[in-house]
């Protein structure tokens, strides 16, 4: 199997000026390619720390990828370490480029400039592979096994995440032509509902039974929960994909309803599925939320055709007003309880016409209501068969309380939708 690493170049990385999204994104193509990252480094803008590392990653890796480092300023120098590194004699230009950087700035209503005339000047020890997103072109070099013990490449990538994004396929394209590449099988289920302790207790056995050559991830996630990824690395890929299917056949019956897809999925999009096919609609009502349920929902394309809208009552008067939430429910039993999480379900499936709604009132923090500790979020869920509620107590910051909040309101519409469904 072949192995890779991947460098992010960039002083505005290691500082925290910017987060690092291209590693993940790059690693999860080259995993679906059959290749393996055994490491992700990021490196400063030093042109010796850059060669020193890169001629060290280049030792011990089949495949490099790099990003950042390549823009129109003067402080971009990786171009040069990679000209270093590679014994490039001179600096040619992709007229390939060239012609990218020319459309691009046509289209903007821009003048070419000398550093935009510079991103088309590669050293001459590369191949171009034209970015078609952006100005600095995707530049791959080839090394042989007298240079660094293997035979291995190099691709350097724009830092821009769209950019680098968009160049990954061809990467990937050329890695295929160069290199015969082993089989990975995964397979991917979505669990919601219980902490990774729990989670691996509950699956132990099945687990410890596992064949020697799968290999199982715990990948949690505060807003989809854990993804529990099962891997065979080479094999030929329709057997081995078939003893996966078998394996995750028996892990669905452990987990039963706490399994919400088998995809790398999300609980919006879950959700989504489940209206659009039953011809059913949505609607929400949210306090200590914001909104965040609403933005969540609306941000899987063609929601539209199941979602209605939202009412964020964050104030008392907007509960009572627009939700029609009764004041003497809200004096009794507070705002964050069950009675006003039900009475805010009722209220804005009536108001919207909607076939269901979800409802949440709580505590992101960091204060508190002398009732009810910090974390804690009262959920309520309307639909044709009446109201269910729930609550919910997290100890986390503000911005996490309220994405448990978010996530938990959507796995609790979730398992209401498929239980009225019999699904």
């Amino acid at each position: 199997m072949k192995c890779a690493s991947i460098c992010t170049i960039g002083d505005e990385i290691l500082i925290g000026q910017i987060t690092d999204t291209n590693s993940g994104m790059i690693s999860r193509a080259l995993g679906e390619a059959g290749i393996r990252v055994t490491r992700m480094l990021s490196i400063g803008d030093s042109r010796d720390e850059i060669i020193r590392n890169l001629r060290n990653e280049l030792k011990n890796n089949d495949i490099v990828i790099t990003t950042g480092g390549l823009g129109p300023t003067k402080d971009d120098i990786t171009k040069a370490a990679l000209a270093e590194l590679s014994g490039s004699e001179k600096s040619v230009c992709s007229e390939a480029q060239l012609e990218i950087i020319r459309s691009i700035l046509h289209d903007r209503g821009l003048d070419m400039l000398d550093v935009n005339l510079q991103q088309a000047m590669v050293p001459d020890s590369c191949e171009v592979i034209p970015n078609r997103l952006g100005t600095a072109p995707v530049m791959a070099f080839r090394f042989g096994e007298d240079r660094f013990g293997r035979r291995a490449s190099l691709y350097a990538l724009p830092g821009v995440p769209f950019e680098a994004a968009g160049a990954i396929r061809d990467v990937i394209g050329d890695i295929r032509r160069h290199y015969e590449l082993s089989s990975i099988s995964h397979r991917n289920v979505m669990v919601y509902g219980l902490a990774e302790s729990a989670l691996s207790k509950k699956i132990e056995n099945w687990e410890s039974s596992l064949p020697s050559d799968m290999h199982l991830a715990y990948l949690p996630d505060p807003l989809t929960g854990i993804r529990l990824r099962l891997s065979i690395y080479g094999g030929e890929k329709n057997d081995e994909e078939a003893r996966l299917d078998s394996e995750i056949t028996a892990l669905k019956e452990i987990l039963g309803d706490l399994v919400y897809s088998d995809d790398d999925d999300s609980l919006e999009r879950t959700v989504g599925r489940l209206l659009k096919s039953s011809g059913r609609t949505l609607s929400a009502a949210e306090s200590c939320t914001g909104g965040e349920i609403s933005q969540l929902i609306s941000s899987v394309p063609g929601a539209s055709a199941y979602y209605l809208g939202s009412v964020t009552s964050y104030a008392v008067e907007v509960k009572e007003k627009v939700l029609g939430v009764p004041a003497d429910t809200i004096g009794r039993f507070g705002v964050v309880s069950r009675e006003v999480a039900e009475a805010m379900a009722f209220g804005v499936r009536r108001l919207l016409g909607s076939d269901y709604s979800v409802s949440t009132t709580g505590l992101a923090g960091p204060g508190g209501d002398g009732a009810n500790p910090v974390g804690t979020v009262w959920v309520g869920v309307a639909g044709p068969n009446g109201c269910d509620t729930r609550k919910f107590v997290f100890h986390n910051d503000r911005k996490r309380n309220i994405e448990r909040f978010a996530s938990s309101a959507l796995d609790f519409l979730r398992r209401t939708i498929e239980n009225d469904l019999n699904v």
